[in-house]
């Protein structure tokens, strides 16, 4: 019997947002020297997010491509144009002009539990027909994409089956709620699979619609985590917080006073541990906001006040 009830909420589920899923075939041009300019075909998902045709995917599904195709669960096919995309955390906005189309809602990705089951949804392998469903667990949270810089807040580990084609489609609850965006999977492993979350995703569609890019707070710095096996390795004074290797000249870190081997500690209110605690407490904060960083520096804790600028350029995560 509970079996019956979980067979009936995945079977709900899937018919509730799989009319909102649809297929991207991207084409992108790609100079050779013998034959000039080659084009080069990749696929992937989205999901519709209103009535408008307004689809979530991936950066690197639509990265550089000279035109972009949706193709919908019924058959349609559109000409879809991108209307902002943000690299740092591989989401990308893409528009089809279209109306009274099925649409997904997003779900809180704030209230995720570890073991709770999701649905996988998306173009696998570019497999004609419906859309491809696997069921998994949420096997993770708040995971760093292995061999890539890490998005922000983190992305949401699964188990549910992600092959190629699957980027840019939904990881969804049982209640047909897109918890987030499936963006990677490890090929040598089995069952390890990425999803951006769909906090996430909200923000990357509030700057993209009020702003069209992403505005990120920059310090101008790089550093490496610091821990106690580095602190010993190298006579740090601290054992936790991030060591800087650069501080770019005239960047907002130089003119606060910051220099190549402070470590850095604390930025306002928030306590920095590593890398990842301070990219999240610079998500906290805005442009041209005053925040006060403390860090070390020969042994003694000292405090400066910042002034943060936008970000020059796009951060895109590496990849395998």
């Amino acid at each position: 019997m509970t079996l019956t009830i979980l067979e009936n909420q995945v079977t709900s589920a899937v018919e509730k947002l799989s009319e909102s899923v649809v297929g991207i075939d991207s084409t992108k041009l790609q100079r050779d020297h013998r034959f000039g300019l080659v084009p080069i075909e990749g696929q992937g998902s989205g999901v519709i997010i209103d009535s408008k045709g307004t689809i979530v995917t991936n950066h690197h599904v639509i990265d550089d491509a000279a035109k972009v195709q949706v193709n919908l669960k019924d058959g349609r096919t559109f000409v879809g144009e991108v209307i902002g995309s943000d690299p740092a955390t591989d989401v990308a906005l893409v528009k089809v002009n279209a109306e009274d189309l099925p649409y997904a809602a997003l779900g809180d990705s704030e209230s995720l539990k570890v073991g709770q089951f999701a649905l996988a949804i998306g173009n696998a392998l570019g497999l004609p027909g419906a859309p491809t469903v696997s069921l998994g667990v949420i096997s993770a949270l708040g995971r760093p994409l292995p061999g890539t810089d890490f998005v922000i807040e983190g992305l949401i580990q699964t188990d549910a089956a992600i092959n190629p084609g699957n980027s840019g489609g939904p990881l969804a609850d049982l209640d047909g709620r897109v918890i987030g965006i499936n963006t990677a999977m490890i090929p040598f492993a089995q069952g390890v699979g990425f999803a951006i979350p769909s906090g996430t995703i909200k923000r990357v569609i509030e700057q993209i619609s009020k702003q069209g890019r992403v505005i990120r707070p920059w310090l101008g710095i790089s550093g490496f985590d610091v821990n106690r096996s580095v602190a010993r390795r190298y006579g740090l004074s601290a054992e936790s917080g991030v060591l800087l290797a650069e501080v770019l000249r005239d960047g907002p870190s130089h003119r606060a006073g910051l220099r190549e081997g402070d470590i850095v500690v604390g930025i306002g209110e928030n306590k920095v541990q590593d890398m990842k605690s301070l990219v999240t407490a610079l998500s906290r904060s805005t442009i041209g906001e005053e925040v006060t960083v403390a860090f070390v520096r020969t042994g003694t804790t000292y405090e400066t006040n910042l002034r943060l600028a936008e970000s020059p350029m796009p951060v895109a995560p590496r990849r395998r």
